[in-house]
């Protein structure tokens, strides 16, 4: 098959992983009008998971909160090289999978690049354990009160803000406004240094346990009356990171207000900034964090309110987010330099109908080439039953009746009187409209055996990846397919 289809085996994805693809969203918090690749949701098997953190080792663990934590975050790597973030509930969490499981679907239909996503769930024994998208550079707590080479940057810290005052609006508007401590080691940075909201907050850590941490200083006032987390505890706990982000230190709301109130605000402004931010910029976001934490609930701004208060505040915002946060530029999407045909372009937006229009336009003119060995005795009424169905298959294919394609380009497929590259990226394609992309892959495998120069086998194979969830598997894949087809025009 070749040296890249060698790191992928089809069998693996039917015996480890059970995906449902969920339809994208629509572009949320001022995201530009374009599909976003967002990965699969699916469940996971306990030998899979246990296998990615080497038997929950140790080692793995990347978050945990003293030894009667119900919880444990564990960074694990996939057989397909693909990173993940595991929380493993303890055995008395969640004593019913149906709840577990319809919570964790709930929570698995949020999509939003202001969050860190749930991609999946398991629930084998009394085990419970949920899966998220791994997000590389570590937390906000980390970045702001444990930094070595620079303090966070103001225009990063307004950004953090914003972006994080974005992902409660989305969870809102979604119907799950309940975040269960908010805190800044809550909030994550992707490979593209852009804060992300753990999903894992949107679920309590088993059905009865409680919301939020023992530190008293930081719980919202409400939840210490009632035991109940409500949506203004949510924006309650939202002041106390704003307080965080202005002073650099895990400041309790109580002191803070009492500087406040005293007008020494600039007391609590981190000696890190000085220098490096306005007077104005300053007192708005102390005012915008005095709100959040008023005693009374409902004097509280909610998540809509605080996105169009932190807009305005935003600087530098043509400067990426890796670069404010001093990264590594090379961490940032490597499919972003790359220089793609249409059809890759396609591949890699996910843009099924631009693909089914390429894939039309084209026709069989890859098929040029491809021996097909037939004796002159099966020149008959089989072959011409085996060009009927590909003839069927191509009709429904052009009309977008995918179902009865796969129908038709399978028989065809198996009757093996003719081989057609082709046929398996139409059929592959078919798939993809039909969410079943391990299928699709499959195909688009096959159409590489084939046809081993085809870089549209290649692209495809991006696409299915890209579907299942294996952002990075899809970029090295696309890279190769536009490798390819970059020789090929040269010779």
């Amino acid at each position: 098959m070749g040296a890249r289809c060698s790191k992928f085996s089809f069998c693996w994805f039917h015996s480890h992983l059970k995906p449902s693809v969920l339809e994208s969203s629509d572009q949320e918090n001022g995201e530009k009008n374009e599909r976003k690749l967002w990965p699969s949701f699916g469940e996971f098997s306990l030998d899979q998971l246990k296998t990615a953190t080497n038997g929950f080792s140790s080692e793995n663990i990347v978050s945990e909160h003293g030894e009667k934590a119900p919880n444990v975050v564990y960074k694990a790597k996939l057989d397909n090289g693909q990173w993940i973030a595991i929380k493993r509930f303890n055995k008395f969490a969640w004593p019913d999978s149906r709840q577990f499981l319809e919570e964790a679907k709930q929570v698995g239909s949020l999509r939003s690049e202001r969050l860190a996503n749930l991609i999946g769930y398991c629930y084998e024994g009394e085990e419970r354990l949920l899966v998220a998208e791994f997000m590389p550079h570590e937390t906000l707590a980390k970045h702001l009160f444990h930094w070595e080479a620079q303090p966070m940057k103001w225009a990063m810290r307004l950004r953090v803000a914003f972006y994080l005052a974005q992902a409660l609006e989305y969870c809102t508007s979604k119907g799950r406004g309940l975040y269960h401590d908010l805190n800044a080691y809550r909030i994550l940075f992707d490979q593209d240094g852009n804060p992300r909201l753990s999903c894992f907050g949107l679920m309590k850590n088993s059905r009865d346990g409680k919301s939020y941490s023992t530190n008293l200083a930081f719980t919202p006032p409400e939840y210490l009356r009632t035991g109940r987390v409500t949506p203004e505890s949510v924006v309650y706990s939202f002041g106390t990171l704003l307080l965080d982000l202005l002073s650099g230190k895990h400041i309790p709301p109580s002191h803070a207000l009492d500087l406040i109130r005293g007008k020494n605000f600039l007391m609590l402004m981190d000696s890190a900034l000085e220098g490096h931010f306005s007077k104005d910029d300053g007192t708005e976001l102390v005012r915008l964090a005095s709100r959040c934490l008023q005693y009374e609930a409902r004097e509280r701004p909610n998540a809509k309110s605080l996105v169009t208060s932190l807009m305005s505040l935003q600087k530098e915002t043509e400067v990426p987010s890796y670069v404010l946060m001093g990264l590594r530029q090379e961490t940032a999407s490597s499919t972003k330099q790359l220089s793609l045909t249409p059809f890759g372009e396609a591949c890699l937006r996910l843009d099924l109908t631009a693909i089914h229009e390429i894939l039309e336009k084209t026709g069989y003119k890859d098929d040029e080439g491809i021996a097909n060995e037939l004796s002159f005795q099966l020149w008959t009424s089989q072959m011409q039953e085996t060009l009927n169905l590909k003839k069927h298959g191509d009709t429904a294919f052009r009309a977008k009746d995918f179902v009865t394609a796969i129908d038709c380009y399978t028989q065809f497929i198996e009757g093996g009187t003719m081989v057609s590259p082709t046929v398996y990226a139409r059929r592959c394609l078919s798939y993809l409209m039909n969410e079943m992309a391990q299928e699709a892959l499959g195909d688009a495998m096959q159409a590489q055996v084939v046809s081993p120069e085809w870089p549209s086998a290649l692209y495809l194979q991006a696409a299915c990846l890209f579907s299942l969830g294996m952002e990075n598997d899809a970029q090295e894949t696309l890279k190769d397919g536009t490798n390819m087809e970059a020789r090929k025009n040269k010779n």
